[in-house]
């Protein structure tokens, strides 16, 4: 190795590991031979900036990946915001929500590549890319016949429930109702279910009967809802294995295994790569914007768009500014009833008051090392909600226990220790090992955490447990807004009867609803998802219960979870209080919960009632759960459970009880919440390695739907042009040779004119379809009947379905309309038309549009069809007062002019209506970061910036986006 000069050639030598010397890396640490510069140098480097480094020099071809990028990262401390670097991640993640529409475009390349004389068979992805199936889960069925059962212990539900300990149950005998897979009446002394042959039974993911804690195959719910996902979705899974057996490099995970993110940290995770006897860093990107968990693992990741993702797909490098690292010092130790999510929501609090949006986040200091993997991954996984790209824990002692738990052999874990201290990506946490240098330093204290939830609409506005009642009485007085709801004093008390199953309730403003511990971000982490059931099972016991209107549900991330809240015993206390398992995936999470019951929601809004849903997910945004729950809070499991068991928000758990249990007597929370003494007994008797492997198995095996499902292998795929779930779509109609100089874009009308804060889920929601909705109309008039329309997120592989379902939420506000609705003005006409209408009618008139918005534009998931849908629409430009990040490199991706009001000016400040036209020129030649003039028809010019941060973007917007600038390199 040696230091790079201008000029050289690159001809870096490989060298063998220690003790295994058939063993081979880079040695980045002895670049440059003995130099002591180099080596100090990279000793102070943070971590996650040596991934970056590592690999650049692996992959520096000089086209693509240059000396001089490997040079940037080296000297990170004075290039840091100042340069673009590439970076080749090993391998990429697709969820089926956002990989059907990556698929679909590789097959439309497929198509277009052979209409233009190319060879189809060459369009694979040339990274590593795994598929999992895990979006398709809709809730059609839960409570169902165990919800009004007996006690799981046997006996009158109004008597006290015996005992049951974690791992092992004496239950009565008592017959099964609705379990298919149970036998009947099975013996309680049955040596078969003692702790220590309790595991072997478990195969897969075990389920036990509530009645006598007896396995069987899967609960009625799964089995229907699993029956469900696969009806609906035969075509997109079809598709998608055709997809397996077609394109090489790829690999998918089917439906009911689990989520993409959690699929990706339990089993697709390496932590370090070899092929071949060649070592290197394991590192990914995902169209999941929850990628970012598998830093917890130390493993560099985070989630990109999925017109970006396709381009890493076929070999290209992601391209980001060499970013800041803020450094993240963890000490002292957690309160007892604070959970992961709660050290999660204090960390996202103080994150973001630190403005760490674009840069990376890495931990460090003596907390960290009291912080399990489960707790990283959990920490890291909410990183997109404070705005950081990553938050990196790098691997340590404790990740090696952990992996040594989860199914690593001991020669492995040994080759990745040495090879890991080898590149200096181990880290000590011996108090004297040298810590990075940083940008900046953030200090948190773990012994100041408390509990707290966050809501009622947006996932940064924390609300501790302790001011919760308080706090929700404040939204109600105040304006309708970010956390408001303007109820007038005199209604504020308002409660309306309702009849439900032959019992009269009263909902009053602050009443649950949808209680949800649901397949995102806690699933990963054993502690929250058991404190959630010990906290049901002490619950049960004394005698407290769930108001059966409630719609609560338990989906867990993987059969894992499954595996060991059965294990532990809990599994049937939560069914009892009907947290019943009702599939794997993302479900309630994504808008695809059961619809409230008529009864309530006919209440809800007699009343005009602010419905409350508790869930413990990241996303919270209003009516995403339902269109009648306006209120949303995101709290840790055990917290769902416990406002579920309350039936309302406005509670105070200090001095209020949560219900009436046996004899009368007022249970309060302090009662039944699990000590970590419980907490630590239970996790370290379910979470075992044997878990990991029986799980390991079943993805390796699949599942007998998926197996016996048929494909076609054809090299071209056969497009059915009755499909109403695959179309090829229309990206590469104009594929072109040679890039064009940026057009004009002249006397362009705004199509929608948005405020601050407009989040994906605005811009494509990836719920169900509305009935009235210009994506409804399609589909019935294909035939279809609204039960059939399935979701936006099923339906991403037809673009006529997408196209229509862009600006189709029903909480988005156009200032045009004055109210939410998915609707504006055509400006020509004068009539107020769905979105998709008024985009049509342009279209058809020759007539471009933008779009004018506020802060903050594109927020919340990753999602490419909230750039594709834009652009389907006609829309040539979105000038907004700023944007997130991921959002804005889409837009490019796709082809659309991101452009930025100058510092201090937004439409208001300007005097702009949105009614005026518009005229935008751009210059042959294009530079980073330079400022055009916009004149509109009343005469105003005033002046934006135009957002392309790197060369890299402005070929690629002269190319017409990403796609069609790959999709060249093949002809």
């Amino acid at each position: 190795f040696f230091f790079f000069s201008p000029g050289s050639s690159y001809q870096p030598a490989i060298e063998a590991l220690g003790n295994y010397p058939q063993k081979k890396f880079y040695n980045v640490s002895k670049l440059g031979g003995t130099n002591l510069l180099l080596c100090f140098t990279l000793d102070t480097l943070p971590y996650s900036i040596r991934v970056l480094f590592e690999s650049s020099i692996r992959n520096c071809d000089g086209f693509l990946v240059k000396e001089t990028d490997a040079m940037n990262i080296l000297d990170w401390k004075t290039k840091q915001n100042n340069v673009e670097v590439p970076f080749c991640p090993a391998r990429v993640v697709l969820q089926d929500f956002t990989g059907i529409p990556a698929m679909v475009d590789f097959a439309a390349m497929r198509e277009a590549v052979r209409n233009a004389g190319g060879d189809p068979v060459k369009v694979n992805p040339a990274c590593p890319t795994d598929l999992t199936v895990d979006h398709s889960l809709q809730i059609d069925f839960s409570k169902c016949a165990i919800q009004n059962a007996p006690n799981p212990g046997g006996g009158d539900s109004q008597k006290p429930v015996a005992k049951l300990s974690p791992l092992k149950a004496q239950p009565r005998k008592l017959p099964c109702r609705g379990q298919t897979g149970c036998k009947g009446p099975c013996s309680a002394g049955d040596s078969s279910r003692n702790s220590g042959q309790f595991s072997a039974q478990i195969e897969n993911t075990p389920i036990l009967c509530p009645f006598h804690l007896q396995p069987v195959p899967e609960p009625e719910t799964v089995l229907k809802n699993q029956e469900m996902e696969f009806g609906r979705n035969r075509e997109r899974l079809q598709f998608f294995k055709w997809s397996s057996k077609v394109f090489k490099n790829i690999s998918v995970i089917p439906p009911e295994t689990g989520m993409a993110h959690q699929v990706n940290l339990e089993y697709l995770s390496r932590v370090v790569f070899e092929v071949k006897d060649f070592l290197y860093p394991d590192s990914v990107v995902g169209t999941d914007s929850h990628t970012t968990m598998v830093n917890g693992l130390g493993i560099l990741g985070w989630g990109v768009g999925g017109i970006e993702t396709e381009a890493v797909m076929l070999g290209m490098p992601v391209t980001l500014t060499l970013p800041e690292v803020v450094g993240c010092e963890l000490t002292g130790t957690a309160s007892p009833l604070a959970t992961s999510i709660d050290i999660v929501l204090s960390i996202t609090k103080h994150l973001r008051q630190a403005d760490v949006a674009g840069k990376f986040v890495e931990f460090f200091g003596s907390g960290v090392s009291q912080l399990s993997v489960a707790d990283r991954t959990t920490i890291a996984n909410m990183c997109p909600e404070y705005g950081a790209i990553l938050s990196f824990f790098p691997v340590d002692n404790v990740t090696l226990k952990h992996l040594k738990h989860t199914g690593f052999d001991k020669a492995k874990l040994e080759v990745m220790e040495a090879y890991l201290k080898a590149v200096k990506l181990f880290r000590n946490d011996e108090s004297f090992s040298r810590e990075p240098e940083y940008s900046q330093v953030v200090q948190i204290s773990l012994s100041s955490i408390i509990p707290y939830v966050s809501g009622p609409k947006r996932s940064q506005d924390r609300v501790a447990v302790n001011n919760m009642k308080s706090d929700f009485q404040a939204c109600l007085n105040e304006k309708s807004g970010v956390k408001g709801f303007q109820i007038a004093a005199e209604k504020q008390n308002d409660i309306v009867p309702v009849q439900y199953e032959g019992n009269e309730y009263k909902l009053s403003h602050g009443c649950i609803v949808i209680a949800a511990v649901i397949s995102c971000t806690n699933n990963c982490n054993p502690s929250v998802m058991l404190a959630a059931g010990l906290l049901a099972k002490k619950a049960v016991e004394a005698g407290l219960v769930v108001k059966p209107y409630i719609r609560t549900s338990l989906s867990p991330g993987s059969g894992m979870v499954t595996h060991y809240l059965s294990s532990s015993g809990v599994l049937p206390y939560l069914s009892k209080l009907g947290f019943e398992v009702v599939g794997y995936g993302c479900s309630t999470c994504v808008g695809n919960t059961t619809p409230l019951p008529e009864a309530i929601r006919n209440a809800i809004k007699q009343g005009d009632i602010i419905a409350c849903g508790v869930l413990s997910g990241t996303k919270n945004f209003e009516g995403r759960l339902c269109d009648c729950v306006r209120a949303n809070y995101l709290a840790s499991p055990p917290l769902v459970v416990a406002y579920a068991i309350a039936g309302t928000v406005r509670i105070d758990f200090e001095t209020e009880p949560l219900g009436t249990g046996f004899n009368g007597k007022s249970i309060y929370l302090r009662d039944i919440w699990p000590t970590r003494r419980e907490l630590h007994t239970v996790e370290e008797e379910c979470v075992i390695s044997s878990m990991f492997k029986e799980l390991k198995e079943k993805m390796e095996k699949g599942n007998k739907r998926w197996n016996l499902l048929e494909a076609p292998e054809s090299t071209l795929f056969p497009w059915d042009l009755k499909s109403t779930y695959i179309r090829c779509p229309s990206f590469f109609d104009k594929l072109a040779k040679e890039p064009v100089s940026p057009q004009p874009i002249e006397n362009a009308h705004v199509l929608l004119y948005l405020g601050d804060s407009v989040t994906t889920d605005h811009i494509s929601p990836a719920g169900s379809i509305a009935r009235s909705s210009a994506a409804a109309k399609y589909l019935t008039n294909k035939g279809l009947t609204p039960r059939e329309f399935n979701s936006y997120g099923a339906r991403r592989g037809n673009d006529a379905v997408m196209t229509r379902g862009t600006f189709a939420n029903i909480k988005l506000l156009n200032k045009f309309i004055g109210k939410p609705a998915p609707k504006t003005i055509h400006f020509p006409s004068g009539q107020t038309l769905d979105v998709f209408e008024a985009a049509e009618l342009y279209q058809k008139e020759g007539i471009p549009v933008i779009i004018l918005a506020g802060k903050k534009y594109g927020l919340g998931s990753s999602r490419d069809w909230a750039a594709k849908g834009p652009f389907l629409l006609g829309v040539k430009a979105v000038l907004a007062e700023s944007y997130e990040k991921v959002h804005k490199s889409q837009l490019i991706g796709i082809g659309i002019a991101p452009l930025q009001f100058l510092p201090g000016e937004n439409p208001s400040t300007l005097g702009l209506s949105g009614r005026e036209q518009f005229s935008i020129l751009f210059p042959p030649e294009l530079s980073p970061g330079m400022t055009l003039d916009i004149k509109t028809s009343t005469g105003k010019v005033f002046s934006v910036i135009a957002l392309f941060e790197n060369d890299m973007e402005i070929t690629l917007y002269k190319y017409g986006g990403s796609l069609n600038f790959v999709a060249r390199r093949f002809l």
